[in-house]
Formats: C-alpha cells, structure tokens, sequence
C-alpha cells in the first residue's frame, strides 16, 4: 500500500536523525540550540520573515551535520583501515559543518542582537505570535524533545516504540493547537477523538505501552499549550 510504505519511508528517514542523535553529540547540541534559537525568536519579537530566515539557518545546520555522519560512516565502511584520503574526505565535510555553523552563528548575531539590545533597555515583552505560527513551532518544539528523549532513554524509533510515544506526543499537540486556533467546541472534540483513538492505536499495536503513551500526550500537550499561552 502506498501509504504505508510512504509511512515506513518516514520512520526510517526520522530513524536516522535519531541515530545520528544517538551517536553524534554534535547533532544533539544542535538540536539543543535549535529548540533554544526558535523559542528564543518567539520571546524578542523578531519578524515572520527573520523567524523564517532563522529556521532555514537552523535547519541547514542540522542537514550539514546529518551528511558529515553520513559520510563518516561510508567512509568507515568503505576503508576501515586509517588512510590519508579518508581522513582527508573526513576533514572536508565536518569543515562544511563549520562553515555553515559559523554563517548561522554569524546571521542570527545579526538578526537578534538588537532585540536582545531593546529588551535589557526595555525590559522583555513577550511578543505575540499568529496562531498558525505557534502551532507549526509546536510541532517542531515536541519533534525535537521527543528525539532528545528517545536519544536519552537509548531505544525506539522516533515514531515507534520507546518513550515516550512520538504518535501520541504529535497528534495531542494538533489537538491542542486546533483548540486554540478555531476556538470550536466542536472542532476540539473531534480532534481530541482523533488524537485519543490515534494513541490507542499505538497501544493496540503494542508499538508502546500505556505508560510512554500517556508521557508522549502529556508532553505534546504541555509543550503546545505553553507556546500558546506566552505567545498567542
């Protein structure tokens, strides 16, 4: 069935952020920074355009490090003896992992700086975000703890077992989002139905148990319902 294989696609392609997360303590301080970079965009205020242009940084740096680990690996397989050429390949590719660290680092330097600056003159104020927007960092915000804690606790598939439940953390996150956004009693039932039968799903399957999948709702609700009650 096509969905299904396009659904096994996915879990192996997010398998491997998580294995690299796994075995790269580079990634996970990158992960680390994005999750603080993005939240931190939130509290200055920066413009839609600067938050987007910010997370297309994050994102690049975060594909650099996936392709250094990629490259690694083929050349440890390809030549598992020391060689000059495989070190030198090695080199080349954590080098472009630097560069485009530093273009980032150099970028965000210039995009917050000064609503860092405005906020120790002015003190903080919490700007406040669309909807949509907070609910797309949401999703992105419980992504990434739930890949954290997979890496943290060792075993699972981002998507399947292992705690807590990636299903259940992301599907209570929407419903927490759809809550917020359409403000439909209606609509917030029936998106609660969904995310609940979604999660008892993950039981009946026995990809998780009760316990990672109550962690993973609980997690993708407290998460989605702080985005919106600082920044919507």
């Amino acid at each position: 069935m096509p969905l299904r294989k396009w659904i096994n696609s996915l879990n192996s392609a997010i398998d491997g952020i998580l294995l690299t997360a796994k075995t790269e303590r580079h990634l996970r301080y990158h992960l680390y920074s994005a999750a603080f970079v993005l939240v931190l965009s939130f509290i200055l205020g920066v413009t839609r355009y600067e938050f987007l242009f910010i997370a297309i940084l994050v994102a690049v740096v975060i594909l650099a490090e996936t392709f250094n680990t990629a490259i690694e690996r083929t050349v440890d397989l390809l030549s598992p003896q020391k060689q000059k050429l495989a070190k030198q390949a090695k080199d080349i590719a954590a080098g472009a992992v630097l560069i485009t660290a530093f273009t980032a680092l150099v970028v965000g330097y210039v995009i917050l700086v000064p609503y860092i600056e405005d906020a120790f003159r002015d003190g903080i104020e919490i700007a406040k975000r669309f909807p949509e927007d907070v609910a797309i960092v949401a999703l992105i915000l419980v992504l990434i703890t739930v890949i954290l804690i997979k890496t943290y606790f060792g075993k699972g598939e981002p998507l399947k077992g292992g705690l807590p439940s990636g299903h259940a953390a992301l599907a209570f996150s929407v419903w927490v989002s759809v809550t917020y956004i359409t403000k439909s009693f209606i609509a917030s039932i029936l998106s609660g139905v969904l995310a609940v039968i979604i999660a008892q799903s993950r039981i009946a399957t026995k990809a998780h148990n009760a316990f990672e999948v109550v962690i993973g709702a609980l997690l993708g609700i407290i998460i989605t319902y702080l985005l919106f009650y600082f920044f919507s």
